[in-house]
């Protein structure tokens, strides 16, 4: 939750920030929605796997018709994995992903009104985002005898619970990453500008869908407690696909060679601010009355 607040607080800060600084004209106010998918342990083919809704809300400042920064929040899912007959592995997995950054981006032509301007432009963006995870898995549980869903980084489904295991550490559901991608706009009249982009998120984690390494085996997990049992089944789920089977120790589970991406495409929307405020204003935004 606090991660989220602090999301929501720089987002008002700079709009402030900006407001304050009598660049209305140069900015804007947008938001925006599309879909996010992965690329991981569980899904090796593309990023054009199972996608699902997201959502964003973003501040852009236009330094000049070629450069513009923008700062961005953003919020939807990821899952992935399939039952696999012939590794017998079986997982799968499903986790919110709430980002926030700052990107540069730039237009290929001079974008704007009037003069040798364009009203429409293709554009590369870059930049860098803080983003928070939780892989979660659903499993039937016996005890309500109804699907429940488990958070699986507290349970150390790769050992990294187990003193047998130092090494394996547990990693942090707060991650940087680097997004990049390509986008277009339009100007509609003089105050709006609509765009549609796709961007891929570059990740240093490997732990998006709680898969990277090697089987550990559910001796080790099984410590007695609720939380440990669950943790044997969560991490080798080959038997309810063959019954009986379990992957032994040492077996890859992952590839840690890796790490794990998730991409965000979307269409938005975004006002310029001197026109919005002199609109909730009442008042026209060329002659101040």
């Amino acid at each position: 939750m606090r991660f989220r607040h602090l999301i929501l607080f720089g987002m008002i800060a700079l709009t402030l920030s900006v407001s304050a600084q009598g660049f209305l004209d140069k900015n804007y106010l947008g938001i925006g929605g599309g879909g996010m998918n992965y690329q991981g342990d569980l899904n090796k083919q593309s990023l054009l796997g199972k996608v699902n809704l997201a959502g964003e809300l973003f501040v852009r400042h236009d330094f000049d018709d070629r450069w513009s920064l923008k700062i961005s929040t953003a919020y939807g899912h990821i899952e992935g994995g399939n039952p696999d007959k012939e590794s017998l592995r079986n997982l799968s997995f499903r986790s919110s992903i709430w980002e926030a950054g700052a990107h540069i981006e730039f237009n290929f032509v001079p974008f704007g009104q009037g003069g040798k301007h364009y009203r429409t432009t293709p554009y590369l963006f870059c930049g860098i985002n803080f983003f928070h995870f939780n892989p979660t898995a659903q499993y039937f549980d016996s005890v309500s005898q109804q699907q429940q869903w488990a958070e699986l980084q507290p349970l150390g489904t790769e050992g990294q619970n187990s003193s047998l295991y130092p090494d394996r550490l547990r990693y942090s559901l707060n991650q940087i990453a680097i997004p990049f991608g390509l986008g277009f706009r339009a100007l509609i009249g003089k105050d709006i500008v609509v765009a549609m982009e796709y961007g891929f998120r570059k990740t240093w984690t490997d732990y998006l869908d709680d898969v990277s390494t090697t089987y550990v085996g559910k001796e080790v997990l099984e410590n007695g407690t609720d939380a440990g049992r669950l943790a044997a089944i969560l991490a080798d789920r080959s038997d309810e696909v063959q019954s009986g089977y379990v992957n032994a120790p040492g077996i890859k589970r992952g590839d840690d060679s890796l790490n794990d991406w998730y991409a965000f495409f979307n269409l938005s929307i975004s006002i310029r601010m001197e026109f919005l405020f002199g609109w909730m204003k009442g008042k026209d935004c060329e002659t101040g009355k």
